[in-house]
């Protein structure tokens, strides 16, 4: 058997191991740092089946190799489950959400395996998973692009727009995301947030119980209440994990909370977020600082900007151009009422200070000179904000969100 993986990082490298065992005499041929435009020469037609990795589109892999039998690392992971899965889907929020989810299933002592891109490879776990357990499964729209099999339990987050320079155009992003409710049945649940009409679109596909949040729930808000992490979206994100939980146990939300309220109480109260999601570093001379540099979207940005509306903020914004609409962008960023300085940094700087009022932001070189400008801005401001919420890729600057997260916070606490 001749197989193809298209990738090779930790999606192509588990692909490979579980397969080798499936297949022993398996013949892998691995492509690593390719073009898009490459695969025309790869000869996939010649191959019994191809693993994609995420961000490698079916579409395209179909154009040069329509004989081919296509897959992935979730693909397989669904069809070879053998417990109920909870997908999360959104633009942001999918992590935090995904982690609550667990931790409050497993404070019910509820046995649950956290995969994707938040949790460990899918399968490299998928042989010990047992079936009275619960896959907890973060997709993206890359992973949700070509499947054909839908979890149990859906939930899907809002959703805007995000990975436009992959994806073809938005409606290719969002029929994506449909693949989590396109192939539900009637014994399936979709738990979805109301106020967002794309996520509201994807839902209306599923056959399954259909469940809305935000919810008007006094019980639940003194639940998300107890959270220790900052905004609002994170409550709304609590809210999705506690519907997700009783929909995993088969029993309805009052039954949930007669039972389990105090075990749900402790992991909301122990739970400390993400790294680099609205992430608390310190306090210096009355100025906090938060590191949400894994806002890579306009979207996160806007949240973020939301979540200190009652604080005076100095934010450091801007990362890798992507050739998209700043327009509402710099609404945000220049005319929200918190907002007292903008320190811009990265390859979009210049388009988002373009025709803005010259007063309200200052080009930065670098990260470490944005965060010494944007230390001397706070002063001004009693109860004020350092927030790094670039709203865009980091790319141009860092490997990955991690790094540029990381060096925010080594120079924060230099300081």
């Amino acid at each position: 058997m001749k197989i193809a993986i298209l990738g090779y990082g930790k999606e192509g490298q588990c692909a490979e191991s579980w397969l080798s065992k499936r297949y022993s005499s398996a013949d892998f041929t691995i492509f690593d740092h390719f073009e898009i435009r490459d695969l025309a020469r790869f000869r996939l037609d010649d191959f019994d089946f191809i693993v994609r990795t995420p961000s490698v589109s079916p579409h395209e892999i179909a154009q040069v190799a329509p004989n081919a039998q296509i897959t992935s690392v979730t693909k397989l992971f669904f069809e070879h489950c053998p417990c109920q899965i909870i997908g999360i889907t959104g633009t942001k929020g999918k992590g935090t959400t995904a982690s609550m989810a667990r931790d409050l299933l497993e404070n019910i002592n509820q046995k649950v395996w956290l995969v994707g891109n938040i949790g460990t490879p899918a399968l490299d776990i998928l042989d010990q998973i047992h079936k009275t357990d619960i896959a907890i499964y973060e997709l993206s729209s890359f992973q949700l692009w070509d499947l054909e099999q839908s979890p149990h339990i859906a939930v899907i987050l809002r959703i805007e727009p995000d990975h436009l320079n992959v994806h073809n155009n938005y409606m290719d992003y969002v029929t994506a995301k449909t693949n989590i409710a396109k192939w539900q049945t009637s014994q399936d649940y979709c738990i979805y947030y109301s106020k967002n009409a794309d996520s509201k679109q994807i839902a209306a596909v599923s056959a399954g119980q259909k469940i809305t949040y935000p919810l008007a729930n006094p019980s639940i808000a003194a639940l998300v209440n107890e959270l220790n992490v900052v905004g609002e979206h994170n409550k709304e994100n609590a809210e999705a994990a506690i519907l997700a939980t009783a929909a995993a146990l088969n029993i309805d939300l009052d039954t949930l909370l007669k039972k389990y309220s105090p075990e749900i109480t402790e992991a909301l109260q122990k739970f400390k977020g993400l790294p680099h999601r609205l992430e608390f570093i310190c306090e210096k001379d009355s100025v906090k600082y938060y590191d949400d540099s894994f806002s890579s979207a306009f979207p996160a940005m806007n949240v973020a900007i939301d979540t200190f509306a009652d604080h005076p903020t100095i934010i450091i914004a801007g990362g890798l151009d992507r050739g998209l609409d700043l327009t509402s962008a710099k609404q945000k960023l220049f005319h929200s009422h918190n907002i007292k300085k903008v320190i811009l940094i990265g390859q979009t700087k210049a388009k988002l200070a373009e025709g803005e009022d010259e007063t309200k932001f200052i080009l930065a070189h670098d990260l470490f000179e944005a965060v010494r400008l944007a230390q001397k801005e706070a002063e001004n401001y009693s109860n004020s904000i350092v927030l790094l919420s670039p709203g865009a890729a980091s790319f141009d600057m860092f490997q990955n969100f991690e790094e540029r997260g990381k060096k925010f916070q080594e120079i924060v606490l230099g300081l």
